[in-house]
């Protein structure tokens, strides 16, 4: 089979800048990492309970604020889907909070029923759904930080995402399953109109691809499945990692997609093949990867441990693959 000119064009790319590189973040586990819209800039979140904002300079990240207030964990976070300012963390704190990088203050925090884990902002940016430990989706207005609905569902909640359109909220469960709701406008509640049966155990992850075309999970079963998101059929399945799939990120064409487990290293994919494109060597199990939102460059985060002093310390390091 031939190999695309874009495969080989990339290939070459990270041939050319195949090392990652550490920036000091957090003093310890990072759980999360997300880009800003336009790309300035990088968010983490930390089990050390703050999160860390740093500026993309042409090669290198610079840290650039540290927000403290949550009282637990940072487990998720999320930049606001046009506003390059704000974002929002979620805590086990049972707290939500949003924050503008421009007063480097926290704006606005929501109080929740329960320690939250999942948080996504949806497209339109007027809702922030939270989801918590006991699988309850809280639907929070953003301009004025009030709950509008809530959902408790019977089984565990994963993942949760709207589709681009705005229309459709999906969530991944324990049961390997994708659930499918539909927003009744007037009501503010939501609909189940579907549920695909995904994988044959507990489905963790699930991301759309910028373009709209597909989304893709990844579950228990170490498998990745892309879906076309008009036909809610599986295209294909890529099933190079060994370990349960834990996160997922399509970079800013839609042509590739990351994702990483307990495996000691990110797999690529070109999505249109499944091809693997490249592989990036990590030391540890990796928790979170995120693609910028206009070039080719790869943040992460691992489980890595300090081991020059104390091997059981946490390094709290973000990493970055791609850059020149």
């Amino acid at each position: 089979m031939a190999v695309s000119s874009y495969v080989q064009a990339m290939q070459e790319l990270f041939r050319a800048n195949t090392r990652s590189r550490e920036f000091p973040a957090h003093g310890a586990k990072v759980h999360s990492v997300a880009w800003s819209c336009c790309g300035r800039r990088l968010a983490s979140g930390s089990f050390d309970k703050t999160a860390s904002v740093f500026l993309l300079e042409k090669d290198r990240l610079v840290k650039e604020n540290n927000y403290r207030g949550h009282g637990d964990s940072v487990d998720q976070l999320c930049w606001h889907p046009s506003n390059p300012d704000l974002f929002v963390t979620a805590s086990g704190d049972k707290t939500i909070r949003i924050w503008d990088v421009r007063t480097t203050k926290c704006i606005a925090t929501v109080n929740t029923k329960g320690e939250n884990i999942n948080i996504c902002w949806s497209p339109d940016g007027q809702t922030i759904a939270v989801g918590n430990k006991d699988d309850v989706v809280t639907f929070i207005d953003a301009k004025t930080h009030r709950s509008k609905a809530e959902e408790q569902f019977k089984f565990e909640v994963n993942e949760i995402s709207w589709n681009n359109d705005n229309n459709m909220f999906f969530l991944t469960n324990g049961n390997g399953c994708i659930n499918i709701l539909r927003q009744v406008p007037v009501a503010a509640e939501l609909k189940p109109i579907q549920s695909i049966n995904a994988h044959p155990s507990n489905c963790i992850c699930i991301k759309f691809d910028p373009m709209g075309k597909y989304f893709a999970t990844g579950s228990a079963d170490a498998l990745v499945s892309l879906w076309d998101v008009d036909e809610l059929v599986c295209v294909r399945c890529f099933s190079r990692l060994d370990w349960p799939v834990r996160t997922l990120s399509f970079s800013h064409d839609g042509k590739m997609l990351a994702s990483a487990s307990e495996d000691h290293f990110i797999d690529i994919a070109e999505v249109e093949t499944g091809e693997k494109l490249w592989e990036v060597q990590c030391e540890s199990p990796t928790f979170t990867v995120a693609w910028h939102p206009k070039r080719p460059l790869l943040a992460f985060a691992c489980d890595d441990k300090d081991g020059k002093y104390d091997s059981s310390r946490e390094a709290g390091t973000v990493k970055l693959f791609g850059l020149p």
